[in-house]
């Protein structure tokens, strides 16, 4: 299955429009669920003007955050406090405002080596979801946000990877792509949720946006598929007037 299976499409106009939408959308799923709800949080900067939306007050105060559980799907190997850290972004924009207890929030450890890392953070998913194997019919996430780069890589995901195969193991370290090693959830993992949910935004992403659409193998975000829905949250400069929205 591929990106481009049974995908809900939303284009907005701008960069802010998105975000608000995004955070609306979000906030209307937490309210409609009962019992945990688990996020899985993507870096870069695409989502930080959706996370600071989250923690605005009025927002805010409309999730039941005690029920909110928070995960990333890939992180750079870097303590939490360092400036490329996702966890810090996020707890900057967001965590850092809102009444979410500190158990719910899940960071991917960065201590020991990066193999060692992956597989504890492997440890703390399979102990949330209370089972070895992904099971499709009871997804590990309710949301899985995901961005993509501009080469067409989602959470740390690269295009010729060796972590792009890997079917087994629910986390692993990345490392050789980038400077700094990375840890990622791989591609069942990402697939396990309710809603898989794509946030893009930019004209100099429409290129690579089209082929992960179309389910280009050599594109990572087109080999994400979902075991629930999944949904393609753009904006315009990013759509370019091409993306029919019932696509």
């Amino acid at each position: 299955m591929s990106a481009a299976s049974a995908a809900v499409t939303s284009v907005l106009p701008d960069r802010e429009t998105l975000a608000t939408h995004v955070a609306e959308w979000l906030v209307d799923e937490i309210a409609r669920s009962t019992g945990p709800f688990s996020i899985a949080l993507s870096g870069g900067s695409t989502p930080r003007p959706l996370f600071e939306r989250l923690a605005e007050p009025a927002r805010a105060a409309r999730i039941d955050w005690s029920r909110v559980h928070l995960f990333w799907g890939d992180e750079r190997f870097v303590p939490h406090d360092h400036p490329d850290s996702n966890y810090l972004m996020a707890r900057r924009a967001m965590i850092d405002h809102v009444p979410i207890p500190p158990g719910n929030v899940h960071p991917v450890p960065t201590h020991g080596s990066p193999e060692e890392a992956a597989r504890d953070y492997a440890r703390t998913l399979r102990d949330f979801y209370q089972g070895e194997r992904i099971n499709p019919t009871a997804p590990l996430f309710n949301v899985n946000l995901l961005g993509m780069g501009g080469d067409g890589h989602t959470a740390s995901l690269f295009p010729g990877s060796l972590a792009l195969s890997e079917r087994d193991d629910w986390v692993v370290a990345v490392i050789g792509e980038k400077p700094e090693p990375r840890i990622t959830l791989t591609l069942p993992v990402l697939a396990s949720a309710a809603s898989v949910v794509f946030m893009v935004e930019g004209a100099s992403k429409q290129e690579p946006l089209a082929r992960a659409r179309a389910g280009d193998p050599s594109v990572p975000a087109g080999l994400v598929w979902s075991d629930g829905q999944l949904i393609w949250f753009l904006d315009e400069a990013v759509a370019g007037g091409k993306i029919d929205p019932t696509d």
